[in-house]
């Protein structure tokens, strides 16, 4: 009975209950494969997200599938690379846009990687700076908060209608509790000493706003951003490189994460017009052979289906010059492997983790 529907989610749920197949990293085998209980969990997957994930994959099918031929119907697991953290709501993401998106969901085929980090660093994971730069980031939204009188005064009606301290509820930011409500359309809860709002629903998310747009002028996200970010996009490149230097690699990758995982990305490559990710978000890095001049390579970077390329910081000044509807592959590495470092006066991610900015 648990709502919205989808003329594939029967199909679907069948399906993830012989998953015994696949090849899971450690602990993603013990969890569940769909959201099962009947009612919704904290920080679950639910309803709505299998369908927005089975529809994000129908989508990817039409375009890369049926249109550009990406995978065969015999395509085999070393044309998939698949990552995911290791929370049950991004691997039934990942499960459910995959179901949708293969020519034909085998399970054999399917090998799951885990990783344990929610900035995807895997291996790169020390640098002192990054966590100074968020330390620093999350006083100054701290502060925001406490100046803030309308919130204050939201977040102490809040508290006693939740039964929580203040302090608990204003260090918490309960935008993503709220937002859950709100896009599910279910009521605010209820308790005896009275019901969450919409008018306290509206404060905070005023606030959330006046918090992106000071988060942009301070920087310090950004240098977060920039160290956070760089082992993922260092592999993404690397990745590239290899396909455009004509070595076997896997035609579709797909990394399953998490708000925190894209919005850091989002900061450092520059595209600064992005909202704070939705559920159900998509990033998707796009590698093109020029049909003339086959040694010639470009990508192509897309959020949730719009073309986002000419945004990022590396491509801005090359459309402007150049109009053409693709950026440079080499514009891309440039960026990843130099340019990232240089607001550090650094020329490494190893050095630019181990020196203070003045």
């Amino acid at each position: 009975s648990r709502k919205p529907s989808h003329p594939q989610l029967e199909a679907f749920i069948k399906h993830m209950s012989k998953g015994s197949a696949a090849q899971m990293d450690g602990s993603l085998s013990s969890l569940p494969r769909y959201p099962s209980h009947s009612l919704c969990e904290m920080g679950e997957l639910t309803q709505t997200g299998v369908v927005q994930h089975l529809r994000n994959g129908q989508l990817l099918r039409e375009i890369y599938i049926n249109k550009h031929k990406l995978l065969l119907s015999d395509w085999t697991a070393k044309q998939l690379y698949l990552e995911t953290t290791g929370k049950s709501r991004t691997l039934q993401s990942a499960l459910a846009l995959l179901y949708t998106f293969l020519p034909d969901f085998d399970w054999k085929k399917i090998n799951m990687r885990h990783q344990w980090s929610t900035i995807f660093c895997s291996g790169s994971c020390d640098c002192p700076m990054r966590n100074h730069y968020l330390e620093e980031e999350q006083r100054r939204q701290y502060s925001l908060r406490v100046k803030n009188n309308d919130l204050e005064k939201i977040y102490v009606d809040m508290a006693k209608i939740v039964g929580i301290p203040t302090r608990q509820l204003r260090a918490s930011n309960p935008i993503d509790s709220l937002l859950c409500y709100f896009c599910h359309n279910v009521s605010f809860p209820c308790t005896k000493t009275g019901c969450i709002s919409m008018e306290h629903f509206k404060v905070i998310k005023r606030h959330q706003l006046e918090d992106e747009r000071e988060r942009q002028e301070k920087k310090l996200y950004f240098l977060y951003a920039l160290l956070a970010t760089h082992p993922l996009l260092n592999q993404t490149v690397n990745r590239l490189q290899r396909i455009a230097e004509g070595k076997k690699e896997e035609v579709f990758v797909l990394y399953s994460a998490h708000d925190v995982t894209l919005s850091p990305v989002l900061s450092a490559l520059g595209i600064t017009e992005a909202r704070f990710p939705r559920f159900a978000a998509r990033l998707v890095f796009e590698l093109w052979q020029d049909g003339k001049r086959p040694k010639e390579h470009f990508i192509r970077i897309l959020y949730n289906g719009a073309d986002v390329t000419f945004q990022t910081s590396f491509c801005k000044d090359y459309y402007k010059r150049f109009s053409k509807p693709m950026c440079p592959l080499e514009k891309f590495v440039n960026f990843v492997k130099r340019d990232m470092f240089l607001v550090f006066n650094s020329t490494s991610y190893y050095d630019a983790c181990r020196r203070r900015l003045l």
